[in-house]
């Protein structure tokens, strides 16, 4: 039976777990015994001193299996629920967007619970990588490196592929080294697969494996077009069906991820499904694509701006949608405050709204990249942006060793105020000593002093 595997595509070295306009040619090299031949090198000449390998250490929650004959007796002096730190090493790839500021973006899963990120560059330069953020939902990272003379990949514009433009897969499987592989776009908008909460993939036959993730999908140009994901296949082996991050989507939550820490994931705030052959014929629609609206939250980004049920959204920005799984995923990678041009069926006629996204209240992220204090922490902004909360902190981590709870919010440090995670991040970057945070617990304002 096939089964999807994310590409981790980095390799899990301690287990045996696998995550996974038309184009111009590439330069033609000189004759070959007086004929022509065609060739890729000249267009990876540019693009694969940007590609690099990702290796990561780190420890990761592993529940205890507890013999049932050792339950019926109490099994004492072991809690059966509680679960074992246990080191992991994994490999992945990743590609860089910014030489400048070294910012490298890879998959979340790639790196995630991860101590030490280690990127091996082309040349054969290894250096140490800080985690600035990531999205779950989305799996995207964005890591950073301190390294001169390094090359940027040049971003191409997602929304102009095609089926059939041909595609070119550049990773480390397996820890080999960098490695090129060579197919076409085979479908566009992909989602519904339950890899990720948002999806909009590229699907393509260029060869993706184990260690693939977080490395670059190209045009003949030599332009980033997706970030390599996953994989359908038996046991995470290809067989020809992979799937990438859109470019576009990519680089909208990256410069998020660069100005606030994490991703403010813009909402419309409907509900719906996709336009089928059934709801065409009881609308009365002359199409069988778009999102259909069923509901529209009160106050929310589409109710401001008029959208109503029953309505067929199916352009953003000018870009069309085929599926409400393709729409959701389309606004999901645009930040909160920005506006986009909606282009909606209703009553059978064609009409434009200009919608001003609102932020998404679901802002859960692993804390160990703001402060080691928080390490073992999950953060969430608060509903009415007046503190930081605590839903999760893990057994025997740094958080829980300085005190901190479950339930806790945090509203200021040292008498700063903090409103939200980049708050929080932004007043900690590279700050040293003794920290009074002011928290919220069981209802009581108190003070917690962490050095």
């Amino acid at each position: 039976m096939k089964k999807m595997s994310l590409a981790l595509n980095a390799v899990i070295l301690s287990s045996s777990l696998v995550l996974a306009s038309a184009p111009t040619m590439a330069a033609w090299p000189s004759a070959v015994d007086g004929q022509t031949m065609p060739s890729l090198a000249p267009m990876l000449e540019k693009a694969t001193p940007a590609v690099v390998s990702i290796a990561v250490k780190g420890t990761h929650e592993v529940k205890q299996s507890v013999p049932n004959i050792f339950k019926f007796f109490g099994n004492p002096g072991q809690n059966p629920n509680q679960a074992q730190q246990r080191p992991f090493r994994g490999l992945g790839s990743g590609v860089i967007i910014d030489a400048k500021e070294g910012y490298v973006v890879t998959n979340n899963h790639v790196v995630d619970n991860a101590d030490e990120i280690i990127i091996t560059l082309k040349d054969g330069r290894q250096i140490e990588a800080k985690k600035i953020g990531s999205d779950a939902d989305s799996d995207i990272a964005l890591l950073q490196i301190d390294a001169d003379n390094i090359n940027e990949i040049k971003i191409s514009d997602s929304d102009e592929l095609r089926v059939g433009d041909f595609a070119v897969a550049i990773g480390s499987p397996f820890g080999l080294g960098q490695t090129v592989t060579s197919g076409i776009v085979s479908a566009l908008g992909r989602s519904g697969l339950d890899i990720e909460n948002y999806e909009d993939f590229i699907q393509t036959d260029a060869a993706i494996n184990s260690g693939n993730s977080g490395g670059a999908l190209v045009n003949l140009r030599g332009e980033l077009i997706g970030i390599n994901t996953a994989i359908l296949g038996p046991n995470g082996g290809n067989i020809g069906i992979g799937f990438a991050i859109p470019s576009n989507m990519m680089h909208n939550l990256a410069k998020q991820i660069i100005e606030f820490g994490e991703v403010h994931r813009g909402v419309l705030g409907v509900s719906g499904r996709s336009v089928n052959s059934e709801i065409a014929k009881a609308m009365e629609l002359e199409t069988n694509q778009g999102g259909f609206i069923e509901q529209v939250m009160p106050d929310s980004a589409a109710d401001d701006a008029g959208i109503k049920p029953g309505d067929v959204i199916i352009e953003v920005n000018g870009k069309k949608v085929k599926t409400f799984n393709e729409l959701r995923g389309k606004i999901g990678s645009i930040g909160a405050g920005k506006k986009v041009k909606l282009t909606v069926i209703r009553n059978g006629d064609e009409e434009k709204f200009t919608v001003t996204l609102k932020q998404s209240q679901v802002s859960n992220i692993a804390a160990a990249g703001i402060h080691r204090m928080f390490e073992g922490a999950k953060l969430e902004n608060s509903a009415n942006n007046k503190g930081v909360s605590i839903s999760e902190v893990a057994d025997n981590s740094p958080a829980q060793m300085v005190g901190l709870h479950s339930g806790d919010l945090i509203t200021a440090i040292n008498k700063t105020r903090i409103n939200n995670i980049a708050d929080l991040r932004s007043y900690l970057k590279d700050r040293k000593g003794v920290f009074a945070l002011n928290i919220i617990r069981d209802n009581y304002s108190q003070y917690l002093m962490i050095r």
